[in-house]
């Protein structure tokens, strides 16, 4: 029997992240049945679970990829960075999986405490990405000192969270740009 690489086995990984984004995003964590699964990844069930434990381990692994490329996104550019991307790229299939797994995780935190203490490290994570790229600007000159990063840092997570939401609702995303000037000229110095 041959053996399989760990970069064959990390591509297939890769795959059933993006088919499982798209049918978390599609259907909900509850629609997402395993049969649904199985149709969105082109697997079976045990080709699925040999790279994940259970559908919630797959949903998590979903979340946590999307947090982990956010999380880089935020320390190398910030998170007005991170809004101009999404806006960017508003209307492409992969973006449409993102909002919806996004709302998922939302919903998630709302109505499952277990799933909401196992969130809470990767939402530290990028609050943290968050502060230091802001605490890194406020050095540099560049960010306004008469309000604490603190402050500034939740202003413009509301921000994010308030462009996903226009986003997943399917509202237009053409006139976003001024805005989102508008984010980044009320966090700079003046």
């Amino acid at each position: 029997m041959p053996r399989v690489s760990q970069d064959q086995l990390d591509a297939r990984r890769q795959e059933i992240l993006a088919a499982a984004r798209a049918c978390f995003a599609r259907h909900g964590y509850e629609g997402a049945t395993v049969r649904r699964l199985e149709e969105a990844t082109r697997l079976s069930r045990g080709a699925i679970f040999h790279h994940f434990r259970d559908k919630d381990s797959l949903f998590l692994a979903v979340a946590e990829d999307d947090a982990a490329a956010m999380v880089e996104t935020v320390a190398r550019n910030g998170l007005v960075q991170v809004m101009r991307d999404l806006l960017a790229r508003a209307v492409s299939p992969d973006t449409t999986g993102w909002l919806g797994s996004q709302l998922e995780v939302s919903r998630r935190l709302r109505t499952d405490p277990a799933f909401a203490k196992r969130w809470a490290e990767r939402s530290a994570a990028i609050a943290e990405a968050t502060r230091e790229r802001l605490v890194r600007q406020r050095e540099a000159g560049v960010l306004r000192e008469d309000v604490p990063i603190d402050v500034l840092a939740r202003f413009l997570e509301l921000a994010y969270d308030g462009l996903v939401l226009h986003l997943a609702m399917g509202r237009p995303a053409g006139d976003l740009d001024p805005v989102l000037d508008l984010v980044e000229e009320a966090v700079r110095r003046r």
